[in-house]
Parts: C-alpha cells; structure tokens; sequence
C-alpha cells in the first residue's frame, strides 16, 4: 500500500484517541453504568470517521456507533456499493487492514436492484446529517423512531401500484408505503435507549451531499 493510500489512517488515531479521552474524563467522574459501558468505549474505537460530540451525550454516541458498527454493520447497506465501500488499499477481503471509505460512509446510494421484473430500483437512502444537523438529511428523533417502529417511507418515493398510479410503483402484494429492503421488522423490537444511542451517533458523524437535488440522497451541508 502506498503512502497515500495510507494517509488517512494516522489522522483518524488522533481523533479517536481525542475522543477516548474526552469519554475517559467523563467516564472518570460520571457514577451510571453506562458511562462505564464496555460497548461505549468499543462504539468510540470502532467509528470510521471524525466525530462531532459537541453538545451530544458521549455514552449514547459510543453506544450508537457500537450498534451501527459493530452490531448492524449499517454501512454494508448504506454505503454506495461493495466498490467504494472501503479506502483504497483498506478492504478486509483482499488481505487488507480494515478501512472505510469515509467518502461514501452512510451516504447511501446501494443499489439492490428491481424487486421484480419491471419495478423500480430499490436504493439504500442517505443516513448522514444535513445542515440542521439532524441524521438522514434531517430527521427529527420522533420521525426516526417512527421509521424504525413502523417501517414507513416518509419519502414516499414509491407508492403502491394502482389504477391512477402506475410509474415508478411497486405492484402488490408490495406495500409502497413501507421501506422493501431495510430490516426494520427487526429493529422495531429495540429499546427507545437504543434507538435514541443510534440517532445520536448519526448525528455526530459528517454530511455527505450525495447527488445533486431533486435527488432523495442529497444533503444541503452548509
């Protein structure tokens, strides 16, 4: 691997030792068992990208990045396809040292492909936060957690085929208004704590802008 390649890597130590350090000192004086959580501290070390914790609850970020990471593994889906999924020279499958692309970490845009012949591409959404700060391009908690309870498309971007619809639908049995490819059957059954711990990660990590607008993936990051 070339020292380009590798250039990132050192500057992603220093920031994860400055975060780990900032959790320490909290940890160090704060008497709840999750501040003293193993997952917060391994959330911290395994988070691919800067962090933004100012005035975010540290465990709950370590613990969403542990859920997101670690658990989830969130980025096989969100990212841009199994391609530019992981850093030059950073892929685990070819014998690398782990590394994510940051360029493309939760910006969405995987690409699964027709449910059936002749219906819309399903394509993983953007997660990362826009200009509000807010994660997938600026949700709200209650609407996240909506979405994670109940499945529902608050994009509406394709609806159920029908007499007067009949473009970019999805034909019954398909339910349009439920989100095909996310496991959210699974996720429903999380703890609030949990889900609150991973909205909060999401939204300390950077904005990807994604494609310009129309484009449901975009993001305004300034």
């Amino acid at each position: 691997m070339n020292r380009r390649n590798s250039a990132w890597r050192p500057k992603i130590a220093i920031l994860v030792a400055a975060t780990l350090a900032a959790f320490t000192h909290v940890a160090a004086n704060a008497d709840d068992s999750e501040s003293n959580d193993a997952r917060v501290r391994r959330g911290f070390e395994a988070a691919p990208v800067p962090l933004n914790v100012q005035g975010k609850a540290l465990a709950l970020v370590g613990l969403g990045s542990y859920l997101v990471n670690v658990v989830a593994s969130c980025n096989d889906c969100h990212s841009a396809g199994s391609a530019t999924q992981y850093a030059p020279g950073g892929n685990p499958f070819f014998g690398q040292p782990k590394g994510v692309n940051q360029a493309t970490y939760l910006g969405g845009g995987n690409d699964f492909g027709a449910l059936v012949p002749g219906s819309p591409h399903i394509v993983s959404r953007n997660l990362t936060p826009d200009k509000t700060g807010r994660p997938e391009g600026g949700r709200t908690l209650a609407e996240f957690v909506h979405i994670f309870e109940t499945g529902e498309d608050l994009d509406h971007l394709h609806p159920t085929c029908s007499a007067t619809v009949t473009q970019n639908c999805l034909p019954p049995p398909f339910d349009g208004n439920l989100l095909q490819i996310m496991p959210w059957p699974v996720f429903q059954t999380m703890t609030m704590h949990d889900m609150q711990a991973i909205y909060e990660y999401l939204s300390a990590i950077p904005c990807i802008e994604g494609p310009a607008a129309p484009s449901v993936l975009h993001n305004d990051c300034h």
